[in-house]
């Protein structure tokens, strides 16, 4: 029988722009082992206290007694017009839901496998809040995604006051993580994830492989995986990007530019402002986990 855990974690962390990692009080969240409703919102990751692997379940009601932020959201691309929001700071969250003391990045999990990476840097800057009302209402009553024609977008979804990108990579921007249809978060490492897809082999220091890295983590990592981390929409994972940009750099430049034009059924959104320089950095990102790309790259005489 299912019974509901009431968890005290003793060390969690509460981020701020200053002090991203520095200890807070006490958190006590009522929790329970197993989903009771279609409205949990699934926590797992590195929690304080816990074996690696725990997957803990946290009531919509319960989240609505955590303290509230509301703000009319005008830049969201997930509506077309103004709404107005209302949720919990993501930043609050590593307390509230007992984060262990080295966490320092939430993942979102969508229920298509799409990831949102929200790095301490990015919610001290932007202040992402995990959506729980839109316009005052519940999840069933939300709009549906204007992209995804009659998209659901509960139980979950995040979203931003306004959002500034705060850094440009040659041609791309830094991009809002907007997810909707969040289902679980997890506290993480940012080294532990995003370590999975730092370059390999002698070129890793080069600038371009660098610029590729940063842009890949941001925009590609969202959907395709490496190993367990990463997202698992895409069907193509980080070797498989790899490879085809070692053997076909033409067609992954095409491709990620407009995918739709090589494959009508591509879910992937374009990114048509990527110039030349911008594409030659992912290339060189990616050619770096190509194991011939490592054997041409090996000493010379």
């Amino acid at each position: 029988m299912t019974g509901t855990l009431l968890l005290c974690f003793s060390s969690s962390v509460l981020h701020s722009a200053g002090n991203p990692k520095s200890a807070s009080a006490a958190a006590v969240v009522p929790v329970h082992s197993a989903r009771l409703s279609p409205l949990d919102l699934e926590v797992g990751g590195d929690l304080a206290g816990l074996p690696p692997g725990t997957t803990l379940y946290v009531s919509r009601d319960a989240l609505l007694t955590l303290p509230q932020t509301a703000f009319t959201a005008t830049d969201d691309a997930n509506f077309t017009a103004s709404t107005q929001i209302s949720g919990v700071p993501l930043r609050d969250l590593f307390q509230q839901l007992g984060a262990a003391p080295d966490a320092d990045l939430i993942v979102a999990i969508c229920r298509d496998q799409y990831n949102g990476n929200y790095p301490s840097a990015y919610i001290a800057a932007h202040h992402p809040l995990l959506v729980l009302a839109i316009s005052g209402r519940p999840p069933a009553e939300w709009p549906k995604n204007a992209e995804v024609h009659g998209g659901d977008m509960g139980p979950y979804m995040i979203s931003h006051p306004r959002f500034s990108p705060r850094f440009k990579i040659l041609a791309h921007p830094d991009e809002p993580q907007i997810p909707w249809g969040v289902v679980r978060l997890e506290f993480r490492e940012e080294t532990a994830v995003f370590g999975a897809i730092a370059p390999p082999g002698p070129r890793a220091a080069e600038t371009a492989v660098l610029d590729g890295y940063r842009i890949a983590q941001q925009n590609c990592f969202r959907c395709h995986n490496m190993g367990r981390e990463g997202g698992h929409k895409a069907s193509r994972p980080w070797l498989v990007l790899s490879a085809l940009a070692k053997a076909s750099p033409d067609y992954f430049a095409a491709y990620v530019r407009n995918p739709l034009a090589s494959n009508p059924d591509a879910q992937m959104p374009g990114n048509p402002t990527y110039d030349d320089a911008t594409i030659q950095a992912l290339l060189a990102y990616f050619e770096t986990f190509s194991s011939q790309g490592k054997e041409e790259q090996g000493p010379k005489p």
